[in-house]
């Protein structure tokens, strides 16, 4: 009798080991029930060709088209002959190469006008965007069975399944054949009551309509039917966490009349904004329940998040209890702990000679300090000396002890998972409040599907006396004189007195350059290798910070104090660095985006970015909000090589065009649908997302965590739903992997 159901069914049993190996390393799937949701990212019409203008750079594509020409050029002296391929969608054309011996049978299958499947990644050669190498498979004309290349595909809609080097699309549509059978054991986890009320089709029949529909109505049908699934048992996931912390005991704490916080207040030199008013408000009103808080902070960068967070901790203090700040690096929880201080003056410095009377200790605890020092800080802990207390994950360790946690708060919660979450809770004598601050704007939807168990709190409004950020894009390949102004304008900015950041995508210290391989080719091979690499050449290894420093120190920028700061520096010179730059000692810092979250230097006014297009919207978005920090204006310039057309510009033009990190947000999604908005840290829930795009369907977010409340609430165990239970214990066990290697 088998035992394993049939969905758990490990894939090499059914579609080969070799195959099997692919799928588990490239695309991550291991079981029966993991191909059956590895659903076609789109469908080609028969006869429909693929629109090749639209295709993304660097990215494995998936193409249905027309062969328009085929030519065999001779190179090297006629050694070397390569196989230049037109390929057509009617409009525009794309260019395929193939090297070598590996010519002759693509010259003698792909002649003039045969349609086939192309697979390969798009690159750039000489301004023109070309596949080298693809793997292809032809396509009969319609009518014509007795060469049917895909049988299973009689269909008018070609599934194209999102796929790797390794495996094309159409290989996969072979071993989803395979599996479809056991598509009838799925067990349906939505209870019948919401698929009838919602009219959508059960289960078996979405998996065999999305993955081999006969129409464009079938797939409607299924891909309503699977977003549900994923938004409903997401939603049950949050509804139930949000139900076992709010059946939790706190303390409540409320502010003493007049303790730290009114001393504090009083010596504030600018009055709050309504913004920060009205957060305070909602922070305070859940700090004076008997259940946790938890809450998301989100702030544009530089609304003054840290203030309000200061705020809630002293209000924790004067109630008796303790505040700890957890920062994602040693970097940031020191520059928090001095600007904490100096925010606080002697109101940080409780007992000590010129503290005031109100005030309390701050506290610094991170994983590289002396042994004194960390002796010194766990006693100020467990003693209750320390009111305050700002550290890295070193605050989560067995050893550090507390008098009384009342809050925590943690800074970029995208680094920071659930489990250590609960880790701390641990060390209150009932789980103490939590504060969660991110500056990457959320928009309502992802902040419903990922934070979905926070309430969620905006400060959307932008503090007096901050800057406006001009922000421009320097095409350096097209207009190489833009890039000899860019550092013209660095140079200005410095000798009115300010201070300019450069930041590289990689630190170059031999970190990353590939490992050459030691077999001996022959003068044949040699120029094949060398035709191959230049004609996917436009990929240069990303600018180095360690490379950058220098050029800029003996060119553009001679005569100026230059230094570097990167994640891989002792944490001391990675500190004294950051000390000199503040102190003004530095004129130009160039960087890796360890710069990105929370350095406040105000009076750098200008970044430059080089090799901008390769990092994400949001991420350019926290770069930019380190300048224009003070009262003079900041300028942030883009600087990239890619040609106009491409969408890598597209992008960088939407973050020069608007500061509003919403927007931004949205425009991220959108393009690279659930992307990399949130981090690494949310993939545990971005995996279970295969069809969810949590910006489009809002809707469907919004109608699921209504319908998910009321199932937990009628059924917090959900006894009565075992299938929906399968299910959740299948998400949480990949979101509890995803954060566990997060440290």
């Amino acid at each position: 009798m088998d035992l394993v159901p049939a969905l758990e069914e490990p894939l090499k049993k059914v579609v080969g080991p070799a195959t099997a190996k692919v799928m588990a390393e490239h695309l991550g799937l291991h079981t029966v029930g993991d191909l059956l949701h590895h659903y076609p990212r789109r469908y080609a019409e028969r006869g429909e060709l693929t629109r090749l203008a639209d295709l993304p750079l660097d990215e494995h594509v998936t193409v249905v088209a027309q062969v328009a020409s085929a030519r065999i050029l001779k190179f090297n002296g006629g050694r070397g002959q390569r196989l230049e391929v037109s390929i057509t969608d009617g409009s525009g054309q794309l260019q395929l190469v193939f090297f070598g011996r590996g010519i002759h049978k693509p010259h003698k299958d792909l002649l003039p006008g045969t349609r086939a499947m192309f697979a390969g990644k798009v690159s750039v050669f000489n301004r023109k965007m070309q596949l080298a190498h693809p793997a292809y498979e032809l396509l009969r004309a319609e009518g014509d069975e007795v060469g049917e290349a895909v049988g299973s595909w009689a269909g008018a809609l070609l599934p194209i399944y999102p796929a790797t080097a390794k495996l094309e699309s159409w290989k996969i549509a072979k071993s989803v054949d395979m599996v479809l059978p056991s598509a009838q054991e799925a067990e349906d986890p939505l209870p019948p009551a919401l698929r009838d009320g919602r009219a959508l089709v059960p289960l078996t029949e979405a998996l065999l309509k999305i993955h081999r529909p006969h129409s464009k109505a079938d797939i409607a049908a299924a891909r309503d039917r699977l977003k549900w699934d994923e938004a409903f048992v997401l939603q049950v996931a949050l509804a139930r966490r949000r139900y076992a912390d709010a059946q939790l005991p706190a303390v409540a704490r409320r502010p003493k009349e007049d303790g730290l916080l009114k001393a504090f207040d009083a010596k504030l030199p600018f009055i709050l904004t309504e913004g920060q008013e009205k957060v305070s408000k909602e922070i305070f009103a859940d700090l004076a329940t008997e259940h946790p808080m938890h809450r998301l902070l989100q702030g544009e960068v530089g609304s003054g998040k840290t203030l309000v967070a200061l705020r809630a901790m002293l209000a924790v203090v004067d109630a008796g209890g303790q505040a700890a700040m957890l920062a994602p690096t040693e970097v940031l929880a020191q520059q928090h702990h001095r600007s904490i201080v100096e925010m606080m003056g002697e109101l940080a410095q409780g007992g000590m000679l010129g503290g005031a009377e109100q005030a309390t200790k701050v506290t610094l605890l991170t994983g590289s300090m002396g042994v004194a020092a960390r002796r010194q800080a766990l006693l100020d802990l467990v003693t209750g000396e320390a009111g305050i207390v700002i550290g890295t994950h070193a605050l989560i360790e067995d050893k550090v002890q507390f008098h009384d946690l009342g809050l925590v708060v943690v800074d970029e919660q995208h680094r920071f998972g659930v489990e250590q979450r609960d880790a701390l809770r641990g060390k209150g004598k009932q789980p103490p409040h939590l504060l969660v601050m991110t500056a990457t704007p959320i928009p309502r939807t992802v902040a419903m599907t990922v934070f979905g168990d926070l309430e969620t709190s905006v400060l959307d409004q932008l503090p007096a006396g901050r800057s406006p950020i001009a922000s421009h894009v320097v095409p350096a390949q097209d207009k190489p004189h833009f890039l000899a102004r860019a550092w013209e304008r660095v140079r200005e900015e410095v000798e009115k007195g300010h201070q300019a950041y450069v930041v590289c995508p990689r630190i170059g210290d031999g970190e990353d350059e590939p490992k050459k391989s030691g077999k001996k080719k022959s003068a044949e091979g040699k120029a094949e290798d060398k035709a191959e690499e230049e004609a996917t050449a436009e990929k240069r290894p990303p600018l180095a910070v360690l490379e950058v420093a220098e050029q800029l120190a003996h060119g553009p920028l001679q005569g100026l104090k230059v230094e570097v700061l990167h994640g891989r520096m002792q944490p001391d010179d990675k500190d004294a660095v950051m000390r000199r730059f503040a102190a003004g000692e530095t004129q130009v810092l160039v960087a890796t985006t360890v710069i990105e979250v929370g350095v406040n230097v105000p009076n750098a006014t200008a970044m430059v970015i080089m090799d901008a297009d390769r990092f994400g919207v949001s991420q350019l978005h926290q770069l930019r909000g380190r300048v224009g920090r003070g009262s003079a204006p900041g300028l942030c310039l883009l600087v990239t090589d890619m040609p106009e057309a491409s969408p890598a510009r597209a992008r960088l033009g939407a973050v020069a065009s608007t500061l509003d990190g919403f927007e931004l947000s949205r425009i991220d999604l959108e393009q690279r649908r659930e992307g990399d908005v949130l981090g690494q840290a949310q993939s545990g829930v971005r995996s279970s997302l295969r069809m969810l795009a949590v910006i489009e369907d809002e809707e469907i977010i919004a109608a699921a965590r209504e319908e998910a409340v009321a199932v937990v609430a009628d059924d917090p165990e959900l006894e009565r739903l075992p299938a929906l239970r399968t299910a959740l214990d299948a998400l949480l066990d990949a979101e509890r992997e995803q954060y566990l290697d997060k440290g």
